[in-house]
């Protein structure tokens, strides 16, 4: 599954073990829920959505299902946003471009998310 994606929304832009990550929401439907979860790592780094799910499964000592790693990157995600840690910067209405490469379905509504889509994203 490759997504081209351009929105404009809220993005929490945040630094994770050398990745610049940014996290934003979608809706599935008309309700505005942000069920969806886009966590992208920021252009020009090099690196791309499969270096999120190498860092999550690099977390834990027995390899991690793909739901344990994605819980894992929700975490971090809602982490940043709350704690609002020093290399932390919320742009409440960012233009973006996102090349989104896997999407995981959760097994369980987590951190009010029920899907998750990872690539690199290019903020304009």
């Amino acid at each position: 599954m490759a997504t081209l994606l351009s929105a404009r929304s809220r993005l929490t832009v945040f630094h994770l073990e050398g990745l610049t990550v940014a996290y934003t929401t979608q809706s599935s439907d008309s309700r505005g829920l942000g069920d969806i979860a886009v966590v992208t790592v920021v252009a020009p780094d090099s690196s791309s959505g499969d270096h999120l799910w190498r860092l999550a499964a690099s977390m834990f000592t027995n390899p991690p299902s793909g739901q344990t790693q994605a819980r894992w990157i929700l975490t971090q995600c809602t982490r940043a946003r709350t704690v609002k840690a020093p290399t932390y910067r919320d742009l409440p209405d960012a233009k973006w471009t996102a090349d989104l490469t896997r999407e995981l379905h959760l097994d369980a509504l987590f951190a009010n998310h029920s899907i998750l889509r990872t690539g690199r994203l290019t903020i304009e």
